[in-house]
């Protein structure tokens, strides 16, 4: 009973449960993290595409986990991925003046909702 309960909580909620990753990059003057929760990417291309960004120059570190840590200042529900049809949640941490830019990008570009925190 329990397990069907949840299974119907998962697919009424159109999140994939375990699916978001923290991407930590670094460079000389830049330290950036941000959490990628997955809305309806598919597992298989979120893992091998979509949590692992080629930023040249940069030390970049992935870490997958079942939801996105709490801290964030920001985050950007629902925003549309890279001209295709897949939802994420983007958290961002780090430096809250950041919103004067990411707030324009997520509605934007990305279309979906930002909420500060």
């Amino acid at each position: 009973m329990r397990v069907a309960l949840l299974l119907s909580l998962y697919l009424l909620s159109g999140l994939a449960w375990g699916e978001a990753c923290v991407v930590h990059s670094q460079a000389e003057r830049l330290d950036v993290k941000v959490c990628q929760q997955n809305r309806s990417i598919p597992p298989t291309l979120f893992r091998t595409g979509f949590c692992q960004p080629q930023l040249q120059g940069q030390k970049v570190e992935v870490e997958f986990v079942e939801q996105c840590p709490t801290g964030a200042f920001g985050v950007c529900r629902n925003a549309t991925v890279g001209g295709t049809p897949y939802k994420q949640d983007v958290h961002y941490y780090g430096i809250a003046s950041d919103t004067a830019y990411l707030k324009p990008f997520c509605e934007k570009q990305s279309k979906g909702v930002w909420m500060a925190y």
